[in-house]
This record gives C-alpha cells, structure tokens and sequence, in this order.
C-alpha cells in the first residue's frame, strides 16, 4: 500500500510533490481562518454597541458594510483592517481547486497500487482468497477513505497549529469556572474534554474495526458463489448455500448495526454538549464586564475549531474502523502475494 506509491520511484514526484501541494493548499486555507477569526472581534464589537450609533445609524451602517463587503483594504495598498469579503473570496477557489486535486492524488494512488499488485498477482499460480476483491475493491476504498480521510486529519492538525496560540492568548482576557483566570486555561479546557471524548470513543466503539473486517469476508463469500453462478447454475448458487452464506451476512450486521447504536447514542450526546460548552465556561465573562460580545465570538469560534480538530477521530470513526479493515485486508493480501512469490 504505501511502498506501492511512496516507494516506487515512477510515483516519487505524485506522492511527495503532491503531499507537499495539499499542505500548502491547507495551510492557507487555516491561515484564512485564523483571520476571520480575527475578523469576528471588531465586526461583533460593533453590533454589540450598535447602541451607540442610534443618534447618527448612518455612521454605524457604514461601518457595518466596511467589516462586510469593503474593498477599502485592497485599494489602500492592504493598509487598515480587511473585511469578510477580502478575506473569504480567495478561500473559494483554494478549497475548490484542494478537493479536486486530492482526489486525483487518491486516484494517482489507486493506480499504483493496482499495478503494484498486478503483476504479482499473474505470477501466483495458487488461488489467493478474494484476490479480485483486493486488486478492484479494497484498492478503491483505500484510496477514497485515504483522500477524505487525510484531508481531514492533516486540515485539523493545521488548524490546531493555526488555533492553539489564539486560544492562548484569548485565555488571558477571561476568567473561568474553577482555573479562574489562568494563563492557557481555554487551551487547557479544549485539550481535557477533546481528549477525553477520543478516550470514551475508543471504548465504546473498539469492537467496530473487526465487525467491518468480518463483513467484508461474508461478503465477499457470498458474491463469489454469485460470480461463478453465472457461469454455472448446476453447481453454484443453490438455494441452501446462498440462505446459509446470507445468514452469515445477516448475524454480522446485526451485531454491526448494534455496536453503531452505542457509538451514535455517545457521539450524538458528546456534540450536543460541545455546542454549549464554550458558553457555559466563557459567557458570564459578559455580565461582569471582563469581554464584549466579539471576544465572546472569537472564543467561541476558536474553541469549535481547536475541538472539531480533536473531534476528526469521533466524527470519521466509521471511516476509520472501515479503513483499519481495509488496511488489514490489503496487509494479508500483500503477505500471500510475497509468500507465494
């Protein structure tokens, strides 16, 4: 899997050239998100004293279309403040164009391992179990599951990199629930209850990864009894053997379906609590007159991305579980092939 492509000097340039493209492509992308969040202070700051302009709202409206759609910023020679619209305009076509090229990369993948295998394969005059499966299917899973999978985490280990040191510095403009006001304490709260939220996630979902692996067999089982019935209906695809090789997939699901219940009960309950939490330990900041509304935002903002970045694992845990199967499949197949061979 990874020498095929890592390995290989005929894809050296596609795996690390490309690699190191998406990173740039993600690194601007959390660079662009760091400024909104930026942003969000002087924009919620003027709504939150929008009071303020009641004597004059021609002023205050102005002021709320510079934070909005002013071009004031590029004109100027990229002096003052820019607004949302500067800002965002060159997110669009960087997460367009990064979505496209990392599905080619994941495509470039595929492609080398399935020439990888091939010729390996031809060699081997012993049946491999499901190798067809291996070379077409889990080829294809893997490099889909890698592409959406590794976007993912590379994204958020960026946005930790990009969030972390703003956190940081918003944790001293705050005070909060039993840490007071300490130097880090929103870093510190983000890192308890994102990691432990991975922690109970592993425990309630640890029995996924070998359910997909079992699935997969009993899959593959029975449509390879359906393959050779199309070639021959005498000896294959009789009515007892598909009902006992269904009845396999049946039991498999069964407990899969059941097991994603428990996950789905713990990763519905955990989100829920996350939306609010932020305001629960930040917000009464406002009342006593520590932050405005735009360090509220900002916090806010800061702490979903620095949690949605811990959170990749728990919300990607089917995809994970999947790719682990996948990942183990392709590691028996590769293991026959250079046994045989």
């Amino acid at each position: 899997m990874i020498k095929a492509f890592f390995r290989t000097k005929k894809w050296s340039l596609w795996a690390y050239g490309g690699a190191l493209l998406i990173l740039i492509l993600l690194y601007s992308q959390v660079q662009i998100a760091v400024l909104v969040n930026s942003w969000y202070k002087g924009f919620y700051d003027l709504l939150h004293n929008s009071k303020d302009y009641y004597d004059n709202p021609e002023e205050g409206i102005a002021k709320l279309y510079y934070y909005l759609i002013s071009l004031q910023y590029i004109t100027s020679g990229f002096k003052g403040d820019a607004s949302f619209a500067v800002i965002v305009l060159p997110y669009i076509p960087i997460i367009a164009f990064t979505n496209w090229f990392t599905k080619i990369y994941a495509l470039k993948w595929r492609e080398a391992m399935t020439f990888y295998y091939l010729p390996k394969w031809r060699k081997v005059e012993n049946d491999i179990e499901g190798s067809s499966q291996r070379i077409q299917e889990d080829c294809f899973l893997w490099a889909k599951l890698v592409e959406s999978l590794g976007l993912q985490f590379v994204r958020a280990i960026m946005m930790l990199i990009g969030f972390l040191p703003v956190l940081w510095n918003l944790s001293e403009s705050i005070s909060i629930p039993i840490l007071g006001q300490k130097e880090g304490s929103l870093v510190f709260c983000s890192l308890f209850i994102s990691l432990g939220g991975i922690f109970i996630s592993f425990f309630v979902g640890w029995k996924l990864p070998g359910l997909h692996y079992n699935n997969q067999k009993v899959e593959a089982a029975f449509r390879k009894d359906l393959v050779l019935a199309e070639d021959d209906k005498k000896n294959y695809a009789q009515p007892e053997t598909i009902l006992n090789l269904f009845l396999g997939i049946k039991t498999n699901y069964k407990k899969l379906y059941l097991h994603y219940s428990y996950f789905d009960l713990w990763s519905s309950f955990y989100n829920q609590i996350m939306i609010i939490f932020p305001y629960v330990i930040v917000a009464p900041n406002l009342f006593t007159g520590i932050i405005q509304m735009g360090i509220l935002i900002q916090i806010s903002n800061a702490f979903a991305r620095v949690h949605d970045s811990f959170s990749v694992i728990l919300d990607n845990w089917t995809s994970i579980t999947e790719l682990k199967s996948i990942w183990k499949r392709l590691n028996e197949f590769e293991t026959s092939l250079n046994s045989i061979s």
